[in-house]
This record gives C-alpha cells, sequence and structure tokens, in this order.
C-alpha cells in the first residue's frame, strides 16, 4: 500500500492526479502546515526536507515532485504517462517538469517564502512586488514554446499535465491573469474535466 503525504494546494497535487490516472490502490495522509506539522519529528525522519509530497513505497520514500511522477510512469507502463520506450521523448518530459520543479516553483515560492532567500524584510517585499511579473514571464515560455495543446505534447497525455495543472492553480493568488495565456487557459479547463483530477480535488477537499 502506497502512502501519499500532502498539503491541500501545494505541488504534492500533481502525484496525487497521477496515482488516481493509474488506478493506484493508496492512501492519504494530510501535513498540516497551519500547525507545522511538516517539522514534526515523525515526518522528518520520513522526509528530512520538511515538504511534500513525500510517498512512501514497498521500496523506501520518495521526494521531489519530478522524481514521483517519473516512478508512477514506470511503475505502471501501461497506463502510458510517459514515452518510456523512447530516451528522447521521456527525457523531453522531464525537461518540463524540472522545469516547473526548479524554475515555475520557485518563483512561486519568492512571492510567500522569500526567508529562504533574504533576511531583510524589505527584499521579502520585492519579491513579493516582482512575483506577477516573474510567474508571467515562466508562463509566457509554457504558452510560446512548450504547450503544444490540448496537452502538454499534443494529443498524447503524460505526467507532465498533471504538474502544469498544479502550478497554473496557483496563478491566481500570485496576480496572474491566466486568460493572458490562451493554451494554458484551455489546457487547465480539459484538465478539470478528467475524473482522476475531481477525484483528487475531492480527495484533498479542494
Amino acid at each position: 500500500m502506497l502512502t501519499l503525504f500532502f498539503s491541500p494546494g501545494t505541488c504534492a497535487l500533481a502525484t496525487h492526479i497521477a496515482l488516481e490516472e493509474v488506478g493506484a490502490d493508496y492512501t492519504l495522509s494530510r501535513i498540516d502546515f497551519g500547525k507545522d506539522q511538516q517539522n514534526a519529528p515523525e515526518f522528518l525522519k520520513l522526509n528530512p526536507k520538511g515538504r511534500v509530497p513525500a510517498l512512501v513505497t514497498d521500496a523506501g520514500v520518495l521526494t521531489e515532485t519530478p522524481a514521483l511522477l517519473a516512478w508512477v510512469a514506470q511503475t505502471w507502463p501501461e497506463a502510458g504517462l510517459a514515452p518510456l520506450h523512447d530516451p528522447f521523448a521521456f527525457a523531453r518530459v522531464q525537461a518540463v517538469n524540472s522545469y516547473l520543479c526548479s524554475t515555475v516553483h520557485v518563483a512561486h515560492a519568492h512571492g510567500r517564502r522569500g526567508y529562504r532567500w533574504a533576511d531583510d524584510p524589505a527584499a521579502h517585499e520585492a519579491m513579493r512586488e516582482k512575483l506577477p511579473a516573474s510567474m508571467s514571464a515562466c508562463f509566457q515560455i509554457i504558452e510560446d514554446s512548450m504547450l503544444e495543446g490540448p496537452w502538454m505534447f499534443g494529443d498524447t497525455y503524460t505526467i507532465a499535465d498533471p504538474y502544469l495543472f498544479t502550478i497554473a492553480r496557483w496563478l491566481d493568488m500570485d496576480g496572474v491573469d491566466m486568460a493572458g495565456f490562451p493554451k494554458v487557459a484551455a489546457h487547465f479547463e480539459a484538465m478539470q474535466e478528467r475524473p482522476a483530477v475531481a477525484a483528487a480535488l475531492k480527495g484533498q477537499g479542494l
């Protein structure tokens, strides 16, 4: 049995959707950031980073969304969530997920967790003020050169799609109007029609 540790609205949603897509047998364990449960000793034993997602498997604990998504795709190859037979095509999927993780997510975090990069409150405010421009720049690249439509890689749905959907959910709170990115907006609407997405959102109370 798999256990996915999550907090509602975080990037853990991407892995949650992927588990639903493949029909995995799993349980959810909510980490309440408001109660600082991510720093509780019992959770830090599982993930010393003190972050979600964390996925407990029979082989051990996995963290980091790109790794979890790749693991799901490789564990259930029959679901076809990644082009596992084609190293170059699979690397393209990984490149998108790496960009979402290392660039877009980090840009988002500057608006709420500036303390990770600076101690000066004025610097934190400057990061918050920069957030809409930073996220818009990231999504302009996605709109212009990554998202083929209707899915990230054209007609083939992959593990990149739930990840994009998850991060696109943050645009409004980051002060960015998704309507400025028509392909992203169409992708977002299409994702909401998928049963796996509906199930994951319901499971997280979103």
